[in-house]
């Protein structure tokens, strides 16, 4: 469905295509003078605009002078009973996509159409693979990783709904990219919604848009999230910050899968993949009444676990290789080697910020490195006691036998962890005998096959 805007000093022919444009599912709206067009335009966004050439006072192609004038983009197809060669050539050169011939044929008419809203749609891919040429990357080298990769394939065929779960800065946007571009889908529009990011007054209007004048400020139309991630995929990131009373109305749309704009009369269909992030724990939330249990449901299919940096130190090494180069490209730099010691010395850093902080220092260390960069420049560049294993819990308490076994369960689980549950390094990485790290994870209640079945559910 697109937004047309047809401009005639025709009465006639301006109902006639206002009715064959509603009949084929477009939205009209109609406008006898060039004038009243520019202010139409000025204030609503539309998809297209269909303009007679010869009109009373301003003609058609003085209109697409003054959209050029004002830096307004929209598609615009001139028609005219009274076309010459000389005609259409001007109008080309002032922007116009198409030129037709009155009498006009609805089939070639609607065909117009959908060239031009094809081509508009291409080019607004195109704007957006440039803006993602030099973003992240979903790259990865470790076993934790893969497991999730294979996941994402799986269910990138179909349309169950994906929650995203993960820590702050593990790249969730990136997997439901992957998701996306991985689906039957791929063709449709991505698009993104930060649920934390926009006030809960607006978030209602941001996700189903609204009409003009519905509420003070709106000048304009707007075009929801819904609305335009219609045939595609719309990611809603930080769900679990979405206000009670936004998530009722969300749960609504996704049994009924239409929208209504804010201060509109009517529900408009929609076709959309949602699929949600966030970095809280929905089952705490549901338990607090934070979170409707009906809407978890709706949303909570498959669940997707994205472990944190810390946790899969073996993609360092690949992650670092990948920032450098593309931070050097950026900037136009020559790129810059890590030695042995500095991929170390990242490694035992604990990340809390995770894939998006690994960045930042990345970029941080090539900014101030003259060569390679070496451990101390990492050890500079690092808060203070970077090289110590991050506290596994903040505050111990009870007998110190108690406080020992607590701290050693915490530090084999972790190199556990970091090894892939691979008993022979973790047991070197900890100085120990193999069979010793056995009777010693039996001693602390460590229940390895448990752990290993948690981690292939990852």
């Amino acid at each position: 469905m697109a937004h047309l805007l047809i401009v005639d000093d025709d009465a006639n022919t301006l109902a006639s295509l206002a009715r064959a444009f509603r009949l084929a599912g477009h939205e009209a709206t109609v406008c006898d003078n060039a004038a009243r067009a520019l202010e139409l335009v000025k204030a609503t966004p539309f998809d297209m605009m269909l303009s007679d050439v010869v009109m009373p006072g301003r003609d058609g192609l003085s209109l697409l002078e003054d959209l050029r004038n004002l830096g307004i983009s929209v598609p615009v197809v001139m028609i005219s009973g009274q076309a010459n060669i000389e005609m259409a050539v001007r109008a080309t050169r002032l922007g116009a996509v198409d030129f037709l011939e009155k009498p006009l044929s609805t089939d070639k008419l609607l065909l117009t159409v959908d060239n031009v809203l094809r081509l508009k749609r291409l080019e607004q891919e195109n704007r957006d693979l440039r803006q993602r040429v030099g973003k992240q990357e979903i790259v990865h080298a470790g076993e934790a990783m893969h497991r999730v990769m294979a996941q994402v394939d799986r269910v990138a065929a179909s349309e169950a709904r994906v929650c995203i779960l993960g820590e702050t800065g593990t790249g969730k946007e990136l997997i439901a990219r992957a998701l996306h571009e991985r689906s039957p889908r791929r063709e449709g529009p991505f698009v993104t919604l930060n649920c934390a990011a926009v006030p809960s007054e607006l978030i209602e209007s941001e996700l189903f848009g609204h009409e003009k004048g519905a509420f003070t400020g709106a000048a304009s139309r707007h075009i929801g999230k819904f609305e335009q991630a219609n045939h595609g995929t719309l990611f809603l990131d930080e769900i679990g910050d979405m206000p009670l009373a936004m998530q009722a109305k969300l749960l609504r749309v996704l049994e009924e899968r239409q929208v209504e704009r804010v201060g509109g009369d009517r529900t408009i269909p929609v076709d959309v993949r949602v699929l949600v992030a966030t970095h809280h724990n929905l089952d705490d939330l549901v338990k607090k009444g934070a979170f409707r249990q009906d809407l978890y449901h709706r949303i909570y299919v498959f669940p997707l676990f994205l472990p944190p940096l810390r946790e899969r130190p073996g993609d360092i090494p690949a992650l670092v290789a990948h920032f450098a180069a593309q931070v050097a490209e950026q900037n136009g730099w020559k790129p810059k080697p890590f030695t042995a010691e500095a991929l170390q010395a990242l490694e035992r850093y604990p990340w809390a910020g995770n894939v998006r902080e690994l960045r930042n220092v990345v970029e941080r260390l090539l900014l101030l490195a003259d060569g390679a960069v070496d451990a101390p420049a990492v050890r500079l560049a690092l808060p203070q006691n970077h090289g110590d294993p991050p506290p596994a819990s903040t505050t111990l308490e009870g007998p110190l036998a108690e406080r020992v076994g607590t701290f050693e369960r915490d530090q084999i689980l972790a190199e556990l962890r970091r090894h892939n549950q691979r008993m022979t390094d973790t047991a070197k990485a900890l100085g120990l005998e193999r069979s010793h790290l056995y009777k010693k994870c039996q001693a602390l209640g460590i229940d390895l096959r448990a752990l290993r079945k948690g981690e292939e559910a990852v």
